[in-house]
């Protein structure tokens, strides 16, 4: 018997530490199951580069997303607005002819420095996400403020109040991939 395919994280941060990172890791904790976390570090999308023959990598991240059973994106909040790094990764999976997000189960999250916790970027990601058709989990909304303090030594959450948030949003995702 195979072993089930990993819920996928994306993390619209590249850097090393990043507190989305660590949130996502918590999620996937919470979600319980096989994780899996492909890098977004992708050219920018280019129609030149796309012409010249889809990038490998972008064709990997929509295969992984297709296979899983669900999704979990986390993103920081830049200019009030998702990061470049998740629009581009969404900009490119959208070229492929995979389709992977069609009918997905998406669970949506922010960690930002600011206080609003990215709320912002939140709601752009799920305007961005709608041309996919992914069925975005209503909530609850996890938006974690001052994130570079929320997360001890070990990498877990320390604010509860967030913490019983993300596991209802867990939750709220695995009854929706197990439909």
């Amino acid at each position: 018997m195979s072993s089930p395919a990993p819920v996928i994280g994306l993390c619209g941060a590249l850097r090393a530490g990043s507190t989305n990172a660590l949130l996502l890791a918590e999620a996937a904790r919470l979600y319980g199951g096989p994780y899996a976390a492909p890098s977004l570090d992708l050219p920018l999308y280019s129609q030149d580069i796309e012409d010249a023959g889809m990038p490998e990598a972008v064709t990997a991240l929509a295969e992984a997303i297709a296979a899983a059973p669900a999704v979990i994106i986390s993103s920081p909040e830049y200019n009030s607005a998702v990061s470049g790094v998740l629009k581009n990764a969404l900009d490119w999976v959208s070229r492929t002819p995979i389709k992977p997000f069609a009918a997905k189960p998406v669970a949506i999250m922010t960690a930002a420095a600011g206080m609003t916790g990215g709320a912002r970027a939140q709601v752009m990601l799920r305007a961005c996400l709608t041309p996919f058709r992914a069925r975005i989990i209503a909530g609850p909304d996890v938006m974690l403020g001052d994130s570079r303090n929320a997360f001890d030594a070990q990498g877990r959450l320390t604010r509860e109040t967030t913490a019983n948030m993300l596991a209802d949003l867990m939750e709220a995702l695995r009854r929706e991939a197990e439909q």
